[in-house]
């Protein structure tokens, strides 16, 4: 059943596209995070390992909320990794990188993340007239911001 909620459906519809490359790209970060926690080898490992997992954890629940922010406009989230790969921005991770390699590729892809809410909740706020989802959107990138703060924190200041 199609959501009745003062958007027009064509709004709707762009908003679950865009929406659902963003879920895609939630996914590809979560999955590349739980590989670094599996496969980092280093000297903190118990330390890097509980923090990649708070990561993820706090990941896995903005990909639940995305999900169901999709589905409160009353268009389907997409679920199959195929369609991930599809329409995501980010690379899968690979196992085997440096703690710093990876923590870097981790904040590269949150700083990506961040720049594209950004603009995503400012195309739902002025072009669609969704405060609703221009408020969600603001709430993911807020956590993203904290999480690229976490993951800067462990990287040598680069000058």
């Amino acid at each position: 059943m199609k959501a009745n909620i003062g958007i027009p459906e064509k709004n709707l519809q762009e908003e679950a596209k865009l929406l659902n490359t963003l879920l895609a790209d939630e996914t590809v970060l979560y999955i590349k995070t739980r590989n670094y926690h599996w496969n980092l080898e280093s000297r903190s490992f118990a330390e890097i390992h509980r923090f990649l997992e708070e990561q993820y954890t706090e990941l896995a629940g903005m990909i639940d909320a995305l999900a169901e922010r999709i589905r409160q406009l009353g268009h389907y989230a997409v679920a199959t990794l195929e369609d991930y790969l599809k329409l995501t921005n980010l690379t899968e991770g690979q196992a085997g990188e440096t703690q710093e390699k990876a923590l870097q590729i981790l904040l590269d892809d949150h700083e990506t993340l961040i720049r594209e809410i950004r603009k995503m909740a400012r195309e739902v706020d002025e072009k669609h007239e969704d405060a609703g989802t221009n408020d969600f959107l603001v709430g993911l990138m807020e956590k993203h911001e904290k999480m690229a703060w976490m993951l800067r924190s462990y990287l040598p200041e680069k000058k």
